[in-house]
């Protein structure tokens, strides 16, 4: 990968950039309460209706302020970044609730993950699909580009090559 490509990509993986091809991003951010929420900039609208909730659920938390639904997230986490992935998938053995949820990734190099997903960030919590490991004591990323830029070099090779066509792209059409 070229040394610019390098940079933008350890820029894009510390939250730098907002969009790539088919991506957004997730962050932990302040929100209007007093926890800290999940953050992403796909809009819930644009997920697959296979995506279930009762439209009659009350989704607000004891000071009336929205509470997100975990799910929702996680396949906005999947949206961003199944392109550069061999599969990923929220996981529908596990259970997923308003703080948690969970993510089954298989990265180009065919290891596979299964991701916790709660208002901490990300973290592996186990070696294989829709199971977790109470043993294992996996750190938190606060995005999930940090967390896959950690497990799988395939992976940081395919998101610094979209990045860098699409710092292309911009550069051309800033040009014209």
């Amino acid at each position: 990968m070229q040394g610019s490509a390098s940079r933008a990509l350890g820029a894009a993986s510390q939250g730098g950039l907002s969009r790539l091809p088919q991506a957004g991003s997730l962050g932990v951010s302040a929100g209007a309460s007093r926890r800290h929420r999940m953050e992403t900039d796909c809009n819930p609208m644009e997920l697959p209706n296979n995506t279930a909730f009762e439209e009659d659920s009350d989704y607000t938390d004891f000071e009336g302020t929205e509470v997100k639904d975990m799910r929702l997230e996680a396949e906005a986490v999947v949206n961003d970044v199944l392109f550069a992935v061999s599969n990923m998938f929220v996981s529908k053995t596990l259970p997923c609730a308003e703080d948690v949820a969970y993510i089954n990734v298989e990265t180009r190099e065919r290891n596979r993950y299964c991701l916790e997903l709660t208002e901490a960030g990300l973290r592996v919590v186990a070696y294989d699909f829709d199971q977790t490991d109470e043993r294992l004591q996996t750190p938190y990323h606060e995005t999930v580009y940090s967390l896959l830029d950690s497990l799988s070099p395939a992976y940081r090779e395919v998101f610094g090559n979209a990045l860098l066509q699409r710092l292309e792209a911009l550069k051309k059409e800033s040009q014209s």
